[in-house]
Order: C-alpha cells, then sequence, then structure tokens
C-alpha cells in the first residue's frame, strides 16, 4: 500500500527530500506527474501522492520517509493497498533510465524477514 502523511505532520520537511520518487510534496503545493500538473492533496501539511509512491521497493528496505520522520506520522495507507509486484513496476515506469537489480531484503520491505 502506498504510504500516506497523518495530520500529527509537524511540516518539519525531512521526508521530502529522502523520497526517491519526489512523491512528497509541501501542503499546498501542486504535484507533478509525467508532465501534467495536479492540485495539491492538501493544504495544511506535506502530502504523499500514491501514484508515485513505491514505499521505496525497488530503492531501499524500508520507506525512508518513515525512518526519518520524527513524530512517526508516514504510515501504510489502508486506501491504497498494493503488491509489491505492483510497486515495483511503478518504481521502473517512474525512473525508466534506472537499471534496478532483483528483489532482495535490501530493495524490499516485502522480503525483510523477522
Amino acid at each position: 500500500m502506498a504510504t500516506m502523511i497523518t495530520e500529527e505532520c509537524i511540516n518539519c520537511g525531512a521526508c521530502e527530500p529522502e523520497c526517491p520518487n519526489t512523491a512528497i510534496y509541501a501542503g499546498g503545493a501542486q504535484w507533478e506527474l509525467n508532465g501534467e500538473t495536479h492540485p495539491a492533496l492538501s493544504n495544511d501539511f506535506y502530502y504523499i501522492v500514491p501514484e508515485k509512491c513505491t514505499e521505496c521497493v525497488g530503492h531501499f528496505d524500508q520507506e525512508q520517509c518513515a525512518a526519518v520522520c520524527p513524530v512517526d506520522c508516514c504510515v501504510p495507507d489502508p486506501n491504497h493497498v498494493e503488491s509489491e509486484e505492483l510497486l515495483f513496476n511503478r518504481a521502473k515506469e517512474l525512473h525508466p533510465s534506472k537499471e534496478f537489480a532483483d528483489l532482495s531484503e535490501a530493495t524490499s520491505h516485502f522480503r525483510k524477514t523477522a
């Protein structure tokens, strides 16, 4: 599932530069995908665009926004439950010139063992 930022966000901005997909925007900022601009999803606090979020699959073993958030407000979005395959394919679409390695514990939280 995509990650979302809850209303507990303190607008510190720590998450935005950590996103490998530029899926995080400041409140009120328009977002862009494939050359098209869209209205802000939140006017009050940072937000994550579900169409651009890959839960960092293909890049890291955990969501980078959640890893740096000082108030733990980057959480799974129950309205956007998605498979590892879908998220990995999205990462490839968002980064067509990047060569992705096979998924592993280092590049997908789905592969982590307890």
